[in-house]
């Protein structure tokens, strides 16, 4: 059976292999995109970024209708938008709260995540290889045979 997977990717990482690349590497947003429709074989992917929080939710709330799973790196929406916290509450099915970066060992204004409670599993540290692992991940969950399946 073939799945729907939406990638939703939050402010500035519309800037990754020039921002930062000590922190988040030299892998482009578009690197990541392809990494992740590779990683979904015949499965169909919906990958989007945006720096506006009431892009996100959109999106967020079309998923809710067309898609199995969310992987969302919220990037700094983590830490404030209830806004997207409520939209991703209503999504029914696995949810992956991904970072590049390991938050947990950065400032500790990173630390505390709205969206971790939310979610089915979060994934943090990885670099880019991250959302294939994350891809991976959500297609286990999906399986109903798959012997890891999540939520």
């Amino acid at each position: 059976m073939k799945r729907h997977i939406l990638v939703l990717n939050g402010p500035n990482l519309n800037r990754l292999g020039k921002r930062e690349p000590e922190i988040y590497g030299k892998t482009t947003l578009a690197d990541v995109e392809d990494m992740c429709v590779a990683a979904a074989g015949g499965n169909e992917i919906t990958f989007r970024q945006s720096n506006r929080e009431y892009e996100i939710i959109d999106w967020v709330h079309e998923g809710i209708d067309t898609a199995d799973a969310i992987i969302i790196n919220p990037a700094a929406f983590t830490f404030y938008s209830i806004a997207i916290v409520d939209a991703l509450k209503m999504f029914k099915g696995p949810i992956v709260e991904l970072h590049i970066s390991n938050v947990h060992s950065r400032e500790a204004m990173y630390h505390h995540s709205l969206v971790s409670p939310y979610a089915t599993a979060v994934m943090a540290g990885f670099g880019a290889r991250g959302y294939r692992l994350a891809i991976e991940a959500v297609l286990d969950m999906l399986d109903p045979e798959a012997e890891t399946a999540g939520k």
